[in-house]
């Protein structure tokens, strides 16, 4: 059994603190070695399929999974109402997290299956911690967040069955990335609620005397999952075809359509706001891109991907450990100009790596320059919420709740 002293750190009052920080860490120590590989300065180990399965792996199932767990381990339960993950599972289920990396690392040597046990296996036990807590949500709302869990789990198996098999896996990540984009627009409709609404409240009343209320829509952003799931399913089967392009850009017009909500005068342009909103125009940009591919015009499929992975899950990524990460460990928004640079980087390194495809760019310099920026990014945002993550709140709360006010009362929440 785990020594209650070792449970005592400020780092283990909430699950989100230790994935969040790993997320970060893995963001860094995923792409550096990528980097040097790329520029001919450095190794990669022989992992099975290959040196672009590993980079796609580790920052699918490594990076992006690390985030998601934290998100889901703290939100699910504030969303249903019921009782934190004990400390205890969340650390187990952490030190699966960093085994899996150390085998996949080293499967070359160790052979596919510590991986596959260790890795699949995070998936497989991410999902079974939240299944009750889920579906028992009587309204059903938590449901978008139990398939897209689902959907890892299974693909993360899926991805070891080819490697066992000694069949080329690449497919399964790409499946990934639309699983992650579900997630990140299941996540974000609950976010922007409390972030747009915040921002509308900060501005004047209008002339009537009315504020302006913003509601995430179901419908729109129930038409953008079907789109993504529908777009992620043929592009499975039947890649590169004319079929998976035309459902790419349906699903771009459906993250534009999604955006239709958003429009709500100035409070779009807030810090915060305009995050998120971001985020929304990378995702609908890749698939345009892969949309034009899948239809034969002359643009790597990789743009596509690399919008959606960069500017879609890294950004989104980025927003939520500044939004979450920051006000449940009881600090405030941070303000500091440190966000929008680390956000803008960001943004200019999903552009590079966008065109570092096409004819006549040059690959190996945008490439290059594209790392640099994800690389300054999360160097930020390790500097600035690596302490938040390792210290202790600062006010008088003892786990994950938002900052207490002068009276050591939470905030009534507004995102549930």
């Amino acid at each position: 059994m785990l020594s209650s002293r070792l449970l005592a750190p400020p780092l283990l009052l909430c699950a989100f603190r230790p994935f969040f920080l790993l997320s970060l860490l893995c963001a860094l120590l995923a792409l550096l070695p990528w980097l040097a590989f790329l520029a001919g300065w450095g190794w990669l180990p022989a992992v099975p399929g290959g040196a672009l399965v590993w980079h796609a792996h580790e920052l699918l199932f490594g990076f992006a999974m690390a985030a998601v767990a934290g998100f889901v381990l703290t939100a699910v339960p504030e969303f249903t109402r019921s009782a934190p993950v004990p400390r205890r599972l969340f650390v187990a289920l952490g030190l699966l997290w960093l085994l899996g990396r150390l085998c996949f690392w080293a499967s070359g040597w160790l052979g596919v299956w510590p991986s596959a046990l260790s890795n699949a296996g995070f998936g497989l036990l991410l999902l079974g911690l939240l299944t009750r807590r889920l579906l028992g949500d009587a309204p059903r709302r938590q449901w978008p967040f139990f398939f897209g869990l689902l959907a890892m789990a299974l693909l993360g198996v899926g991805f070891y069955s080819d490697l066992l098999r000694g069949l080329y896996p690449m497919r399964w990540l790409y499946a990934a990335i639309g699983a992650l984009m579900a997630l990140v627009v299941v996540a974000m409709s609950r976010i922007s609620m409390r972030i747009v609404n915040d921002a509308l409240e900060a501005l004047p009343l209008a002339e009537d005397g009315e504020r302006r209320v913003y509601r995430s829509l179901p419908p729109r952003r129930n038409l953008a999952l079907f789109c993504i799931a529908l777009y992620s399913l043929v592009e499975f089967y039947l890649p590169h075809s004319a079929v998976s392009g035309w459902l790419a850009l349906a699903t771009a017009a459906s993250l534009c359509n999604l955006l239709n909500d958003w429009h709500v005068g100035r409070a779009l342009f807030t810090r915060w706001a305009l995050l998120l909103y971001t985020v929304y125009w990378l995702m609908a940009l890749g698939y345009l891109l892969l949309g034009l591919h899948g239809l034969g015009i002359a643009l790597p499929a990789s743009s596509g991907r690399h919008l959606l992975t960069i500017g879609g899950i890294g950004l989104s990524i980025l927003a939520v450990l500044c939004i979450a990460g920051r006000t449940h460990s009881g600090h405030a928004l941070d303000e500091r100009p440190w966000v929008p640079l680390a956000a803008g980087l960001l943004v200019l390194s999903a552009l590079l790596r966008a065109l570092a495809g096409w004819p006549g760019m040059p690959l190996a310099a945008l490439q290059l320059l594209s790392g640099l920026a994800w690389l300054a990014a999360f160097g930020l945002a390790l500097a600035y919420l690596g302490p938040v993550f390792l210290g202790p709140r600062p006010d008088a709360g003892q786990g994950c709740e938002e900052p207490l006010d002068a009276r050591g009362e939470e905030p009534p929440a507004r995102c549930g």
